[in-house]
């Protein structure tokens, strides 16, 4: 028997896997002062699938929180053009710490999605990242880093605060991966708006391949 209709949608909302309606997206300092000290991936892979996820959340209306460290000080520029670029409408939440979580703007924000599942990647994946993860986790989110559009100054320390946050309870997931999560059956009517990001990702990335930069 051929099987050519999708198997019933499980509720979105409480779902226990990912859905476009139970999980909102962070990135966080992804800034030119950033990029240039990674050394345990390259900016071209993680520019890749940072924009993968903002493609995916305008597919899927997800909503998506930016934010950037050191722009009111004067101290840093803010978040990569080419990423603002696939969000229109988003606007920054800038800090003067290195834990978002610290920052009351950003919290609130957060909160006001009204999501427990945080999809979260940022710049270094030690610290920016670590550390909301951390508080998160404890405050009752669950935190999903994204491990392939992530960076820290050495792939010891990227490594070991993937295993850190692990360990608080998180779960690391990678860009596609969270994609396929949220499309779940070729057979759905929306399943064409994850087409369309994985015709732009892998005509990309074996571009990026060819020229040895990722």
């Amino acid at each position: 028997m051929a099987k050519t209709e999708p198997e019933p949608i499980r509720d979105p909302k409480s779902d226990r896997l990912l859905t476009p309606e139970n999980c909102a997206i962070v990135l966080i300092d992804y800034q030119p002062e950033q990029y240039r000290t990674i050394t345990s991936s390259t900016r071209e892979e993680i520019d890749l699938n940072v924009i993968a996820l903002c493609k995916l959340a305008k597919a899927y209306d997800i909503p998506v929180i930016v934010s950037t460290v050191g722009v009111d000080m004067g101290v840093n520029t803010g978040t990569a053009e080419e990423i603002m670029a696939e969000l229109p409408g988003v606007k920054e939440i800038d800090r003067s710490g290195v834990n978002a979580w610290e920052d009351e703007e950003f919290r609130d924000a957060v909160a006001a999605t009204g999501r427990k599942n945080i999809v979260m990647a940022g710049l270094w994946t030690e610290v920016c990242l670590t550390f909301p993860t951390l508080d998160m986790q404890a405050e009752g989110y669950h935190v999903y880093p994204v491990a392939d559009a992530v960076g820290g100054i050495s792939p010891v320390a990227h490594d070991r605060a993937i295993e850190r946050m692990q360990a608080a309870g998180a779960t690391p997931i990678t860009a596609i991966q969270f994609g396929s999560e949220l499309m779940r059956n070729w057979a759905r009517d929306s399943s064409q708006r994850f087409r369309e990001v994985l015709q732009w990702y892998f005509p990309k990335r074996f571009a990026l391949l060819k020229e040895g930069k990722i």
